[in-house]
């Protein structure tokens, strides 16, 4: 009897498809993130050991943008999820029907069968009937069984997809489970690093303000930032050469193995050609020896494989077909992803051509502008919007996010690649929603603007620069 039996539950231990993409994401993202952890490193080599109060919060600001990324990215994979179980409930629904139809029809055939008799064949062979009738009688039967058989066989697949079907409906729900787990951790997590850091801005207050208003400190968090974003800039130059090396190299071996494969159909063509004409010449051979033994005709000389063959054709000796050659590949293997992971995204001119058409990152009020003066430190090189804690930061144009970590002076901090050396910049966030080497489109929310650094105000630190030079945004963002 044919029956559809019941997918058992997916033990919890086992791995779901989600947990293998997430640790082979993570291990992806583990060499890109190398790099720029070192690049970080250099920049900070050369700066004093002086104790700078912000640098106490940097563990817990980070801690509190990885938990709002995490349960972002949770959310994000939930609404996923659910869209995903409800597909997958309609299709049961879909195929449990059609299952319970084509058993329908089954039975109904097999019913009929069973009353008719397993003899029908015999009985009309031994009828004594018009032949022609029973030809058509026996027609019509081989006509019913195959189409029993074609049933049974879309039955048989209609019941290995319920099967399926099942077992994705039950990964899909354990990954909602681990979900929901993952959940419950990272607020749990939030909420204890908010904590944390309140306690320790209660008690760095005082020497926050002080060191905020040294001119040297602020000279410093220029300078640092220009080193960051020179060393970017070199390493987005290297990653694009290797890019395009790569790319050059794929489309190399690509044409080698197009032409040693045409090479090798050329081959294979004269080579049939040749066995063609030596077995004409052979067949004329034994005709003319034929003829010439009964005296009708005398023997004419054998055409040469050769002479066959079209003089705009290759010629080549009748030997074994080749094996299919492999095209000699550079020594050099191919480049990894993590190794390419921030190349532009963006064609050179793309941002360029956005001038004064770019929308603010963040909504909220201009409280401080480029040009201006901090205090008796240098002019700001970008601007500083003012906004609620937590509002979405928006990349202003698509490129290639290339940092995304905590920095002194700037605390969370995403930068992104628009190509042709031009880079947007976004400071004192309160979370990083996206990771280096990430693809943005234009209005994507990139963080969350927050007071991370040691700022004393919420909102937003923004900066345009181009060949590492930074420029004003005034002419380019519509604020």
């Amino acid at each position: 009897m044919l029956s559809i039996g019941a997918a058992s539950a997916a033990p919890f231990a086992k791995m779901t498809e989600r947990s293998k993409q997430k640790a082979a994401a993570e291990a992806e993202r583990a060499g890109v993130q190398q790099k720029l952890s070192a690049l970080k490193k250099d920049i900070s080599k050369t700066e004093s050991a002086k104790d700078d109060a912000a640098d106490t919060l940097a563990e817990s600001e980070q801690a509190i943008s990885d938990a709002n990324r995490a349960l972002r990215d949770l959310q994000q994979e939930q609404g996923d999820t659910n869209l995903k179980l409800q597909q997958l409930s309609a299709e049961h629904d879909k195929l449990a029907a059609t299952v319970a139809q084509q058993k329908q029809q089954l039975a109904k055939l097999l019913r009929e069968q069973y009353v008719a008799g397993n003899e029908d064949r015999i009985k009309l062979l031994l009828s004594g009937d018009n032949p022609n009738r029973i030809n058509r009688d026996l027609q019509m039967l081989a006509y019913v069984s195959q189409a029993q058989a074609r049933l049974l066989e879309a039955l048989r697949a209609n019941l290995k997809a319920v099967e399926v079907n099942q077992e994705q409906a039950q990964n899909a729900k354990d990954e909602l489970e681990e979900i929901a787990q993952e959940q419950l951790q990272q607020k749990a997590k939030l909420e204890q690093e908010k904590a944390r850091r309140a306690a320790l801005l209660s008690t760095l207050s005082k020497k926050l303000v002080a060191q905020r208003k040294e001119a040297g400190n602020l000279e410093r968090d220029e300078q640092r930032m220009t080193g960051l974003v020179d060393k970017l800039n070199k390493l987005i130059a290297e990653q694009a050469a290797a890019a395009a090396a790569e790319k050059k190299r794929q489309e190399q071996v690509a044409a080698a193995r197009a032409a040693a494969k045409a090479k090798a159909e050329a081959e294979a063509r004269a080579l049939a050609k040749a066995k063609a004409a030596e077995a004409e010449r052979q067949r004329l051979a034994k005709a003319n020896n034929n003829n010439a033994k009964s005296g009708t005709i005398k023997p004419a000389p054998a055409p040469s494989p050769a002479d066959a063959i079209d003089a705009d054709e290759p010629k080549v000796a009748a030997r074994p077909a080749p094996a299919e050659s492999t095209p000699q590949e550079p020594a050099a293997p191919p480049a990894k992803p993590a190794d390419i992971a921030l190349a532009p995204a963006a064609p050179a001119g793309a941002f360029a051509s956005l001038r004064g058409q770019l929308r603010p990152p963040v909504a909220g009020k201009l409280a401080a502008k480029f040009g201006a003066k901090r205090g008796d430190g240098p002019s700001w090189k970008g601007v500083f919007i003012r906004t609620a804690e937590g509002a979405d930061v928006h990349a202003v144009a698509a490129g290639r996010v290339v940092f995304a970590d905590w920095l002194r002076g700037f605390g969370n901090l995403i930068i992104v690649d628009h190509g042709g050396q031009y880079m947007s910049i976004y400071g004192n966030n309160q979370s990083l929603l996206k990771r280096a080497g990430d693809i943005v489109k234009a209005g994507d929310p990139i963080a969350s603007a927050g007071n991370s650094g040691g700022n004393e105000e919420s909102g937003l630190y923004f900066e345009l620069r181009h060949q590492g030079a930074a420029f004003d945004p005034a002419g380019w963002v519509k604020f």
